[in-house]
């Protein structure tokens, strides 16, 4: 696991939630465990511990490489390249 993030500074843009829930779920009438943003465009996508992983989903579709949690209360933030919190 590396132990900082190089993508942070070419990637984080200040981007607003695409939507209020998971853009692929509730277009399929599914369920998420939890929500993450991308900080390049802004895709609300779920976690990796719900069943579609459409946060992760997105990374490999875009190459976005950096989420921020969307919960309630939480502010961190992941890099997928990196394997790194920020």
């Amino acid at each position: 696991m590396a132990q900082s993030c190089t993508h942070e500074k070419d990637h984080v843009k200040h981007v607003k939630p695409s939507s209020k829930g998971c853009e692929e779920c509730l277009k399929t009438g599914d369920r998420w465990v939890h929500l993450r943003m991308c900080l390049e465009c802004g895709h609300v996508g779920c976690c990796d511990s719900s069943k579609n992983r459409h946060a992760r989903a997105h990374f490999h579709a875009t190459q976005h490489p950096i989420i921020q949690s969307a919960e309630p209360g939480e502010d961190w933030r992941w890099c997928y390249v990196d394997e790194a919190y920020l």
